[in-house]
């Protein structure tokens, strides 16, 4: 039986005592293999990914993304939570505060950016106008209205490779290119659900300004810390969403890409 709704995070998310009936699957694809946790939130099967793996022992350039996103198709999801720490470049968006960001901006280098390199697979040029789910995002707003949440609807979020942080020249140059928030995973993870027919949208949580937005140095403490305190605020949000979404509930993230496309990633 397929399981159509999956959260992809790990740091401050995933409490086993949320799901019941918990199992493990490891999922081969074509592009490697992936873990996630199956369990059962209130009658829906809902997989947890921990995208840097075990104890955070996978560094942003070298998580396997196409495996991740091929693998929770092969389950048959059809819906993403992804959930992120990340600074801030935008004094408006406070450490502390969710941000439901619908833009990007990709500043990485080295990574496997589609799942559509040609040859038999053929080459597909996927419009990313709306990139973070518009439906997604509205049904998350109103389930942070009603649990009074602080949080931004709409925010630029700007991928950099990691894992170390940007100087502060960077930040003040993606302040001006429009950058609002500043992560190294979210690209090409929305990318590739989009290839995937995969509804996907991301809670952002920050967790601290920017190098010289911040007073003080950045440290991975620092952003462990912010989240700890907001762990439990960010279940909410999410397992909030999950019951919030309709069975069966259809969009246009599903056939962005022709049904043969994505279909092929099932293997």
């Amino acid at each position: 039986m397929a399981v159509e709704l999956a959260i992809i995070g790990g740091t401050g998310v995933y409490d086993p005592n949320i799901l019941s009936n918990i199992r493990e699957e490891t999922i081969s694809t074509v592009f490697g293999e992936t873990a996630v946790k199956i369990g059962e939130y209130q009658g829906r099967e809902v997989a947890f990914m921990n995208r840097h793996g075990a104890g955070h022992s996978v560094p942003p350039h070298l998580v396997n993304y196409r495996a991740n996103i091929a693998g929770l198709k092969k389950l048959g999801v059809k819906t993403i939570i992804a959930t992120a720490a990340v600074g801030s470049i935008n004094k408006e968006m406070k450490p502390g505060e969710f941000v439901f960001c619908d833009q990007f901006l990709d500043f990485t280098k080295r990574r496997a950016q589609t799942f559509f390199d040609g040859g038999e697979n053929g080459v597909v040029h996927v419009d990313v106008t709306d990139p973070y789910c518009k439906d997604l995002r509205q049904i998350m707003s109103k389930v942070a209205d009603q649990l009074e949440l602080n949080y931004h609807q709409g925010g630029v979020y700007v991928t950099t490779e990691g894992p170390r942080y940007e100087s502060p020249a960077e930040i003040k140059m993606l302040e001006k290119l429009g950058g609002d928030l500043v992560g190294m995973t979210s690209v090409p993870e929305v990318v590739l659900a989009r290839e995937a027919g995969i509804c996907y949208a991301t809670v952002c949580m920050v967790t601290n300004f920017g190098a010289g937005i911040s007073e003080t140095n950045l440290t991975h403490e620092e952003v462990l810390e912010v989240m700890d305190k907001n762990a439990e605020n960010l279940r909410k949000l999410a397992m909030g969403t999950i019951l919030a979404l309709t069975p069966a509930r259809q969009c246009w993230c599903h056939t962005a890409v022709e049904a043969p496309m994505h279909e092929m990633l099932k293997g």
